[in-house]
């Protein structure tokens, strides 16, 4: 089976799920953490190198401010559940902006944690136009360069699988993204089960992967 070096991850559907449980919107992303530790594991025992997940955007932050902390909770519980596990941890995002959580900050260095192992990229107030910004820079007359993204450190993605059913990129990574292949699972990110992850890798061995070639 040809194995993507890359997988980016686009957990969707948090609020919805929680609606559907009965549930306040903000309550929806607690659920999803046991999915993505268990998305780990099964990337990594299948020979992913590299995996990236979407925390959450500078856009996001515009939601209620109690989705809002209830997010960024979420997020900083899944980078301390992925700390425990064997990884090369990065978390990239806007860290000088208050929305930024602070705990997270140490991850910011990529760090080798538990004897190392799959790259693990965590995107937490990440914003496409922020990652963006010294390549739009007038004034920044060098070449231009993948060191000048905020997000140089990561490799080019090879398959990229969303949950929730929406079939858009929402600003993941757009430069790593440019060649990847977008699997769509309809099933709510908290009902993740581990049969979408293996649905996605067979569909993956039939695209024709030419780079543009």
């Amino acid at each position: 089976m040809r194995i993507p070096k890359h997988i980016g991850i686009i957990p969707d559907g948090n609020r919805r799920w929680a609606k559907r449980a009965g549930l306040q919107k903000k309550d929806g992303y607690a659920h999803g953490l046991t999915p993505g530790l268990d998305l780990l594991r099964l990337a990594r025992t299948a020979g992913v190198q590299e995996i990236t997940y979407y925390g959450f955007t500078t856009d996001n932050c515009g939601r209620p401010p109690e989705q809002v902390k209830a997010f960024s909770e979420a997020c900083v519980e899944a980078v301390n559940l992925i700390a425990s596990e064997p990884v090369s941890l990065l978390v990239i995002g806007n860290k000088d902006a208050p929305t930024f959580p602070k705990q997270l900050l140490p991850y910011t260095i990529r760090r080798d944690l538990n004897g190392g192992g799959i790259r693990v990229n965590f995107l937490v107030n990440y914003g496409w136009e922020w990652d963006l910004a010294e390549l739009n820079n007038p004034g920044n007359h060098r070449p231009k360069i993948c060191s000048e993204l905020h997000s140089h450190d990561v490799s080019r993605v090879d398959l990229i699988i969303r949950w929730g059913g929406m079939r858009r990129l929402s600003g993941f990574l757009p430069v790593q993204s440019v060649y990847a292949d977008f699997f769509v699972v309809d099933r709510l990110w908290p009902d993740f089960k581990p049969e979408d992850f293996f649905e996605a890798l067979q569909w993956y061995q039939k695209q024709d992967v030419t780079l543009g070639g």
